[in-house]
């Protein structure tokens, strides 16, 4: 992964950034040495929250799949809740 520091983001702007990114899908930003920051271009962001939330969705039918999961009304629900936390 490409890496970008922040002195560079600082004197370069965005072109450091549009560099990096030509290279590799992401790149991390470091200040005083440290990784702190991962710049991606908006069509892998997409590409990610579209692989979390196919995974979110495997996950759920999994576990329906395996019966962890309650069927009731809101009320019912809000009152286990309660009850949950009041424990």
């Amino acid at each position: 992964m490409t890496h970008i520091s922040a002195n560079d983001l600082k004197t370069k702007g965005i072109s450091a950034i549009e560099f990096a990114l030509s290279t590799a899908p992401e790149a991390i930003v470091s200040v005083r040495g440290k990784d702190r920051f991962v710049v991606m271009d908006m069509a892998h962001y997409h590409y990610l929250r579209e692989c979390e939330l196919d995974a979110a969705l495997a996950q759920s039918r999994a576990d329906l799949a395996a019966g962890r999961m309650v069927q009731e009304s809101p009320e019912a629900h809000l009152a286990r809740l309660d009850a949950m936390n009041a424990a």
